[in-house]
């Protein structure tokens, strides 16, 4: 009993010492108060986090938030009108009509759905799936895309089908509108309105301002047409106020020099939307400002008649490619510019035919180019104007100085001087037609009858009777005077600056030295000349004026959309010849006789006025005329030639200088001086009263009638 007594206490007295006999809370005690710590961490690092993102960012994701709720749309502005000289309206804004498909208000069920975009497929005749189905069409994109127009920038055709279209965006934006197809007819349009409440819920009719040019083709060159922004230039525009899915923009002529004043300004509109797109409330609104009116210095009326002129001889030459302008010498602004073939520009301003698209980018003529100031090509003897005030100012010949026209000169051979048979031949244009030459000319008479001996020797002397004549170097100063070789700045774009060349030019394309034979081309506009129909135009100009090169100006002034002026277009000088008043005198002698019944431009004479002018005939061979095979031609036969002439009128008082060129023309003289006749002819019986006055009614327009159905800040600012 005592040893067991003595067991016990020995045993608890080494319990409190003994690991097994610890309780198990005690052994789990670190473990418990490493947990703790931890999330004791974690709950700090989401406070911290929490306050981070309510104190030090809130304003940041309460602003976004913001602008997820709220979305600022453009109010694309009316855009400006254009008008000629006399206030006639060139271009005005009329009703287009858009089909537009908002995917949250489609049928909930499938079928429906499909039945409802079926029907408008048959409608707007786009197709209701390009991918699947007995419509599929592979788009073979030959045009390019935007969205879903094509480009550049010709036209607005339908790539994907309706299916398409609305899967494309049915969750991203459910309830904003989608342009589905663009510039139906308005019956179409009706039809579509009448259906959407009732048999095509979710389909509804845009009207958006679209160009109507009031005469087509006989101003397209001029004011060129509307297409959709490139995909370059979206982001730049967008930055603008410009809605990139709506807004068009000039691509042409003054649509596109003008784009900043015709375009007015951007509305605002601050809306309030959900998630799903769906507008809820309008905020503000902030109404857009017309776009300004721009005024010409373009005859309409002196533009048809040159239209029609000009086409006359086009046809009478069996050609289909020519230029006609008019200028006021006085102060540079332009009276008349044709170019042709042409273009109806209002078929951009509508869904474009494809074929029609085709016909006017495959013509080799290229209708949609300007070539009234592109088209640069050799001005031939219109050009003799240039040296024959040269070579009288700096003293290389004078009124009275003769030379001898056998209708052929020989260039000797600068290796082989005393062998005719090394000399290359230079002819006269009345030598290949008479076998003779025009004997002693002056200055004035070579003028007159076009005499080509004489500006060979004239501008690259003549060795054999020791005549110095003016050389390549004051050739082409004299000429770069004028304004050759060099932009006019007209106010348009797409203008080609010609070309003057020297012995720099030569050697860096043709690997060739400059030659005496050069210079005599180059003297009578031939050679590795070129020019444009608007060049020349400002060269007779400059003769009319007595030395003051002008910027062609077709914009007159802008105003308002309430006729207040806004920027007035003064006339700019580009130059002033350094040329003696006497030179201009005999000068203009030499084209005043030019046109009289001797001289080469007889077919310009207009009763009652006396004319100035300047024949020239060029010869030339391009690629339509190299695959033609027109250059092939003997020694003593020509090549294709261009007609060319320009004039000026009254010599007394001048107040409009012309140009006018047919490709592959024929004679100057005969073909493209009529046709300048006809214009002055009419320019001057109309300043005085001679025209029949009488109106022909004026032929009803739909396009106008439709004015009527379009909203208020669409409509005429005028």
């Amino acid at each position: 009993m005592d040893r067991e007594l003595s067991w016990l206490k020995n045993t608890r007295k080494a319990k409190p010492n003994s690991a097994v006999s610890r309780p198990p809370w005690l052994l789990r005690a670190p473990r418990l108060m490493l947990i703790g710590w931890v999330i004791l961490l974690v709950m700090g690092l989401y406070l911290i986090r929490l306050w981070q993102l309510q104190f030090l960012e809130g304003g940041y994701y309460q602003a976004k938030a913001e602008q997820q709720q709220t979305r600022l749309v453009t109010i694309s502005p009316p855009r400006g009108v254009i008008f000629d000289r006399n206030g006639e309206t060139l271009v005005r804004n009329i009703p287009a009509y858009n089909v537009i498909i908002t995917p949250g208000y489609l049928p909930d069920d499938a079928e429906r759905e499909r039945a409802v975009l079926e029907r408008l497929s048959q409608i707007i005749d786009v197709p209701y799936s390009t991918t699947t189905g007995p419509d599929a069409v592979p788009y073979q994109g030959e045009l390019g895309t935007v969205g879903r127009e094509k480009f550049p920038p010709y036209g607005e055709i339908p790539s994907p089908g309706l299916i398409e279209m609305v899967e494309e965006v049915r969750y991203l934006r459910p309830y904003a509108p989608l342009v589905v197809t663009t510039n139906i007819d308005r019956e179409i349009a009706l039809l579509v309105a009448q259906e959407g409440g009732v048999t095509l819920p979710g389909v509804g009719v845009q009207i958006v301002p679209r160009r109507s040019y009031v005469y087509s083709e006989l101003t397209s060159q001029v004011l060129g047409f509307l297409g959709p922004i490139p995909p370059e230039q979206m982001e730049t525009y967008e930055a603008r106020g410009y809605d990139i899915s709506v807004d068009r923009i000039g691509y042409a002529g003054i649509e596109a020099n003008a784009e900043d004043y015709l375009r007015g300004v951007p509305g605002r509109r601050l809306i309030i939307e959900d998630v799903m797109g769906r507008e809820l409330e309008t905020i503000n609104e902030i109404s857009p400002n017309s776009g300004d009116n721009v005024h010409l210095t373009l005859d309409v009326e002196l533009q048809e008649v040159g239209h029609a002129a000009l086409q006359e001889m086009l046809d009478e030459a069996g050609s289909r490619r020519g230029a006609a302008v008019a200028i006021d010498p006085r102060n540079g602004k332009v009276l008349m510019l044709v170019s042709l073939p042409t273009y109806d520009n209002n078929m951009f301003s509508k869904r474009l035919n494809l074929e029609e698209y085709r016909a006017i980018t495959q013509d080799p003529h290229q209708p949609l180019v300007n070539h009234a100031i592109s088209d640069q090509i050799p001005p031939g003897s219109t050009f003799k104007v240039i040296p024959a005030t040269a070579a009288l100012q700096e003293g290389i010949v004078n009124r009275y100085t003769t030379v001898n026209c056998p209708g052929r000169i020989l260039l000797p051979n600068k290796f082989a001087p005393d062998d005719p048979k090394a000399a290359q031949p230079f002819y006269c244009w009345i030598y290949l037609s008479s076998g003779g030459g025009h004997g002693n000319v002056n200055v004035v008479d070579a003028l007159a009858q076009s005499c080509d001996v004489f500006f060979y020797e004239v501008g690259g002397g003549y060795e054999p009777t020791n005549f110095e004549g003016l050389g390549l170097e004051l050739l082409a100063d004299y000429a770069k005077q004028f304004g050759l070789g060099e932009i006019t700045q007209i106010d348009i774009p797409g203008e080609g600056a010609g070309l003057v060349p020297d012995s720099r030019w030569k050697r860096l394309n043709y690997r060739e030295s400059w030659t005496t034979g050069d210079t005599y081309n180059m003297s009578i506009g031939q050679g590795f000349l070129l020019a444009t129909p608007l060049q020349m135009a400002n060269v007779m100009a400059v003769v009319a004026n007595q030395g003051t090169l002008f910027q062609p100006q077709l914009i007159d002034h802008i105003t308002d959309a309430d006729g207040n002026m806004v920027v007035p277009f003064e006339s700019k000088i580009l130059k002033q010849l350094e040329v003696d008043a006497s030179v201009w005198q005999i000068v203009q002698e030499g084209v005043d006789l030019a046109v009289s019944e001797s001289g080469t431009g007889r077919y310009s004479l207009v009763e009652g006025v006396n004319v100035a002018g300047k024949t020239g005939t060029a010869e030339y061979c391009d690629d339509m005329a190299y695959k033609a095979g027109l250059c092939d031609v003997e020694e003593h036969e020509t090549l294709p030639t261009h007609a060319w002439f320009m004039a000026y009128a009254p010599v007394e008082a001048p107040e409009i200088a012309i140009a006018v060129w047919i490709y592959n023309g024929g004679e100057g003289s005969t073909m493209a001086a009529p046709a300048a006749q006809k214009v002055l002819d009419f320019y001057f019986k109309r300043a005085s009263g001679q025209l029949d006055e009488e109106n022909p009614d004026e032929e009803e327009n739909p396009e106008a009638a439709e004015e009527s159905h379009l909203p208020a800040e669409f409509n005429d600012p005028t």
